[in-house]
């Protein structure tokens, strides 16, 4: 582990100035009802709103619930107390809602008329086949 100097934390705090002035932060967040989405005003001037039923943690909260988020830090990151759910602005805007597994299922889950075209051609040819098991 490196050693812990005035220099290296002095970095540290430079990078966070830097990080401060140029990513956008939550300067406030809240839970609109009759929308369904968690509004998050930015500190760039912008609004950033989503669905909570694609995060992680949040998909079966009920409105009360929704409606005690908290922010983290200087804005970073967003938290529900009583669902025990934490999400980061960056990753939110990103478009990541939980972890990779949480996130590929989500995936998994989606629907196209491609998608649906390829699962009717499957079913023609009799399904998904069999797993191969070693005798």
């Amino acid at each position: 582990m490196a050693e812990l100097t005035d220099a290296v934390i002095d970095a540290a705090l430079a990078r966070g100035k830097i990080a401060r002035a140029n990513e956008p932060c939550a300067t406030k967040a809240r839970y609109d009802r009759r929308l369904g989405r968690i509004v998050v005003d930015l500190t760039n001037g912008s609004t950033f709103s989503f669905p909570p039923r694609l995060v992680q943690g949040l998909e079966t909260a009920t409105d009360d619930q929704l409606a005690a988020v908290e922010m983290l830090g200087h804005g970073y990151g967003l938290h529900w107390e009583a669902l025990d759910t934490d999400i980061s602005i960056q990753g939110l805007m990103a478009g990541i809602f939980g972890t990779k597994v949480y996130m590929a299922r989500l995936a998994g889950q989606a629907k196209s008329s491609a998608k649906a075209a390829a699962a009717r051609a499957n079913g023609a040819k009799g399904g998904r086949p069999r797993k191969a098991t070693l005798a």
